[in-house]
């Protein structure tokens, strides 16, 4: 597709290479980083002054109508509720947890904690309502040893508070009943605080936060044991707000507005999205849908009222966006009024989605919309690099941000990234001997990435993604398998009837997968007759196993040797198991425990003669 985009300010750094003798290479963004603010806070007294009636935060109240907050009401409000904090028993060592997602009195009562230097974290919700032996919770609790619990309504929560919190923290309920029937621990209503009257010490208290001071503690989301408790500092966050703004260039010249459901107990929507709004005195108006059949007409019922400026979304979330925008022509000419960027993260876009987003935009604005991508960390607050407009592409990552220095170690043929920059976390909460393997003899993060040149004779055109270095394997011959970028071009082969592959192997003959389709994908496929039909009965139903065959041959015939060639694939009707630790809170797959956990399909993978249920080439 080859129409302009819409002109936008997006600005591609250089880089500078220095290449040493062991087969090293630090590369680092020519750009300085510009001058950031003391605390996150600071902005919002900031806008406050220069902005006071803009919208800051906006949520849905119980009867649908937008509850908003201008930058100069978030601002008292904050004042109000640190001043309650200070009577509670929290302080740097004994933060906020939050148990439940997004909310605007969320956001408000992490950034009265902000405002006087008292960290807050995020836990992802799932732990306390999804999972049923509250392991990671209990593990998360006692590493935080939080002073105050937070939760939206008190029910959903009291047998995990229950079972792993002492009766001494207190508990902080934003809407409905505080009286608890399960739990000991004494109840507040956030009613009951909301207008506290401002105290004048609070001011002394926010002079005395510094760059240093940790901010949130965000939990890593487990894709390698336990979740770990990322300190975040007030200057990794403006830093990286910076950063952003120093790549989109735009973000300075008009305050975004923002629709955005990105939980905020990851890096992606809690740092990288809730930070450009603040820093550049957007608006941010939380949207309580996601991207599910079941909860995205939420989010259609937001774009449809609000047509962002940006737009950030995981690339399921497109998916689902492309397919209602397709059916909805007053739908498609709102997202689009005034759209001027939008951004992926957390996985690869598939090229059919991309291609239509393009067509769409075209259709409605005549140009091309810029879609841009990059690679961050919960550990790097979250920015490393940014894709420029022209290069942007699945797969793509792109340049070091202004500030940000790159070392590239070779390692088993792969190019092993690690970062430096102001962005970095100090490390681990209250685990330093995990602190001291993340980082190398020279003070760089290691990220387990894989980088690779696009074009090793232009770096100037950035990178590409080239898997964990962790998730690599061998087979019995010593052939190494690049399992991330095998994965990633067989859920590209495969889409749309595939949402994730586990690839089997090491130390065998041939490269298997355990493979969770889409099995809405899949129960459309085979029609009406699907309704009445269970999950299992799906997936081996003979329409789904033939489509399957056939796209396993045809990748089969794409693949160089056997290492990019996917033997034999099992059809998983089981969800992923949250209590097994198969799949992290934010739903991307801990490979090594799924094989696991399911250890006989595996083994079913490589018997012979093959299982009956096995697709093989």
């Amino acid at each position: 597709m080859t129409s302009e985009f819409h002109p936008i300010k997006v600005v591609s750094h250089s880089v500078a290479i220095e290449k040493r003798d062991n087969g090293e290479q630090i590369v680092q963004c020519q750009t300085p980083l510009a001058e950031y603010a003391r605390c996150l806070t600071d902005r919002l007294v900031h806008w406050a002054e220069e902005t006071p009636n803009t919208v800051f935060i906006a949520q849905r109240d119980n009867t649908g109508e937008w509850e908003r907050y201008t930058y100069a009401e978030a601002l008292t409000k904050v004042r109000q509720l640190a001043s309650w904090l200070l009577e509670q028993p929290v302080s740097p060592e004994r933060p906020i947890a939050f148990l439940s997602g997004n909310s605007l009195e969320h956001l408000m009562l992490a950034m009265a904690g902000y405002y006087i230097g008292v960290p807050h974290a995020p836990i992802s919700p799932a732990y306390s309502l999804v999972a049923t032996d509250y392991a990671k919770l209990k593990h998360v609790v006692e590493l935080l040893t939080p002073g105050l619990i937070v939760v939206d309504k008190l029910a959903p929560y009291e047998k995990a508070i229950k079972a792993v919190a002492g009766t001494d923290i207190p508990v902080a309920v934003m809407y409905g009943d505080k009286n608890a029937e399960q739990i000991e621990n004494p109840t507040v209503s956030f009613a009951s605080f909301w207008e506290h009257e401002i105290a004048p010490e609070i001011e002394q208290r926010n002079a005395e936060v510094t760059g240093d001071t940790v901010a949130k503690i965000l939990f890593t989301s487990g894709t390698t044991g336990m979740p770990k408790g990322v300190m975040n500092t007030h200057r990794m966050l403006c830093a990286n707000a910076v950063m952003i703004r120093d790549t989109m260039a735009f973000l300075a010249e008009e305050p975004p507005v923002m629709v955005d459901w990105l939980p905020w107990n990851h890096t992606f929507g809690g740092n990288h999205n809730v930070s450009i709004a603040l820093y550049n005195g957007g608006s941010f108006y939380l949207d309580d849908g996601k991207p599910t059949e079941a909860h995205f007409h939420k989010t259609l019922n937001n774009l449809a009222e609000i047509a962002p400026t940006v737009y950030f979304n995981v690339p399921k979330g497109f998916e689902l966006l492309v397919k209602k925008l397709k059916q909805d022509d007053d739908l498609a000419r709102k997202f689009f009024s005034r759209l001027q960027f939008m951004f992926f993260a957390a996985a690869g876009m598939a090229q059919h989605i991309w291609d239509d987003i393009d067509a769409l935009a075209i259709q409605y604005t005549g140009k091309k919309i810029p879609m841009l991508t990059g690679l961050g960390a919960t550990e790097t607050a979250p920015s490393v690099t940014f894709a420029s407009i022209e290069e942007s592409a699945s797969g793509v990552i792109g340049k070091p941000a202004p500030g940000v220095t790159l070392k590239l170690v070779p390692n088993e043929g792969k190019l092993e990234a690690r970062v430096k920059a102001v962005t970095v976390m100090p490390g681990y909460w209250r685990q330093p001997e995990l602190t001291a393997k993340s980082f190398d003899e020279e003070g760089f993060y290691c990220l387990g990435d894989a980088f690779a040149y696009l074009d090793e004779n232009n770096p100037n055109r950035g990178f590409r993604f080239d898997g964990r270095v962790s998730e690599d394997f061998k087979l019995d011959s010593g052939t190494w398998v690049s399992a991330g970028t095998l994965r990633a071009k067989f859920i590209s082969a495969f889409a749309p009837w595939v949402q994730d592959i586990v690839l089997c192997g090491t130390n065998r003959a041939d490269i298997t997968g355990l493979v969770f389709p889409d099995l809405a994908q899949c129960r459309a496929l085979i029609g009406e007759e699907a309704a009445h039909l269970s999950d299992e009965k799906v997936v081996h139903h003979a329409k789904v196993r033939t489509i399957f065959l056939e796209k396993l041959r045809a990748f089969a015939a794409q693949g160089t040797g056997s290492s990019t060639v996917v033997a034999r694939i099992l059809l998983q009707h089981e969800a992923p198991c949250l209590d097994a630790h198969e799949v992290t809170d934010k739903g991307s797959l801990n490979q090594r425990n799924v094989q696991e956990h399911r250890a006989d399909q595996v083994a079913e993978l490589y018997q012979e003669p093959h299982s009956v249920s096995v697709i093989s080439v």
